[in-house]
């Protein structure tokens, strides 16, 4: 006969049976849950969150010494290209300028007597030759009549000594006249040498003038600015920084055992801290870094060291953005980002195969400034030249 004891073990054992089945269930679908998932999805895509935003720092510097007299934005502020941000006392320029009006004026005036003294030395060379011919003739005369005695052999010799001072006046007119065509050969009083180089003078000064006002190369927003009424600055001092926020990229640093599947072209997925996982920006990756950061830091590790201890390396990869969805949600320089590579396309290579064949970035705004001293200098040499 069965005692209730081992009736209730043989109950529980009975209920336990379908409980373990049901876990051992459960697990084997999530594995199988999880081997489709890493199958089709996970191999494929490889994510970082050491992701930060970088972009093009634009540092405003002045192409000409001066003292700032006037400041035309601050930190934050949209500012457009071509637009005056700071603005130098133009009075050492202005001086500068006037001088090289006045240098331009006097040798012009010192030229057009060069083109002067042509027609005066040609003449002279004209009066040197009949000098020459009548000293010539005379002596001929006296010659013919040295056997009659009606002339001294005295005179026959200052006939010979007046020939021979005919001759070296001759040809010195000829040197001087050969001189001052060196010097306006090929050439018109506008096209002369001296008057282009003073010309340019001239350009360089007002060119100088155009500087002191420095404009914004490109359009962004100001940060980080220096500049204050007053000072003086050098060439090439830092005033402020102008950033182009429509050209920011991401730069997410991955592990080296990361980079084996990435292709340049493959697509990434971003998401920014400042806006949560709410907002996603599609790009794609444009390029790899050249080496790690350690390798370019200031004081890069000496692994040959007898005390080496192996750290993971993490190399920089660029990433570009959608442009439309940057300015949906504008980024600033410098803000985490979470970036997750889809690596399934392969074919991409690792290194650029073609040389870039157009500028990365470029700026017109100074032709304005150079065509303007270009176009008063002309003003000043057509002045100066009296046409």
């Amino acid at each position: 006969m069965t005692t209730p004891v081992q009736t209730t073990t043989l109950n529980e054992n009975g209920n336990r049976r379908p409980l373990m089945l049901a876990l051992v269930g459960a697990f084997g679908l999530a594995a199988i849950g999880y081997g489709f998932y890493w199958s089709t999805y996970a191999r494929y895509h490889i994510d970082t969150d050491n992701a930060y935003v970088a972009g093009n720092i634009v540092q405003i510097t002045p192409q000409t010494a001066g003292t700032i007299v006037s400041i035309g934005a601050d930190d934050t502020d949209l500012v457009q290209a071509g637009q005056p941000l700071v603005k130098l006392d133009r009075a050492d320029a202005e001086l500068a300028v006037d001088t090289a009006d006045a240098q331009l004026g006097q040798t012009v005036r010192e030229v057009k007597t060069l083109f002067a003294n042509d027609g005066a030395l040609k003449a002279a060379v004209t009066l040197r030759e009949a000098d020459l011919a009548r000293a010539k003739e005379d002596l001929v005369r006296r010659q013919s009549l040295a056997g009659t005695g009606a002339v001294a052999g005295e005179e026959i010799e200052h006939a010979r000594d007046t020939v021979k001072t005919s001759e070296a006046a001759l040809q010195a007119a000829k040197d001087q006249l050969a001189a001052n065509q060196a010097l306006i050969d090929k050439t018109t009083p506008k096209q002369h040498p001296n008057v282009r180089r003073a010309a340019l003078k001239v350009r360089e000064a007002q060119l100088a003038l155009e500087r002191t006002t420095v404009l914004a190369p490109v359009t962004g927003f100001v940060a980080h600015r220096v500049a204050q009424p007053g000072q003086r600055v050098a060439v090439g001092s830092p005033l402020m920084a102008v950033v182009p926020l429509d050209q920011v990229w991401v730069d997410a640093n991955f592990k080296e055992s990361q980079l084996a599947d990435m292709r340049i072209g493959q697509p990434v997925e971003v998401h920014a801290d400042v806006y949560g996982k709410d907002v996603t920006y599609h790009g794609k990756i444009v390029g790899f870094a050249a080496g790690t950061g350690t390798a370019f830091s200031l004081l890069p590790a000496q692994n040959a060291t007898g005390n080496w201890i192996k750290v993971v390396q993490r190399l920089p990869v660029r990433v570009s953005l959608d442009a439309k969805e940057l300015a949906e949600h504008p980024l600033r320089i410098g803000l985490s980002m979470r970036a997750d590579v889809d690596t399934r396309d392969r074919s991409g290579p690792t290194l650029p195969n073609a040389v870039r064949s157009k500028p990365v970035a470029e700026t017109k705004v100074y032709d304005g400034q150079a065509t303007s001293a270009t176009k008063q200098a002309d003003g000043a040499l057509d002045a100066a030249a009296g046409q």
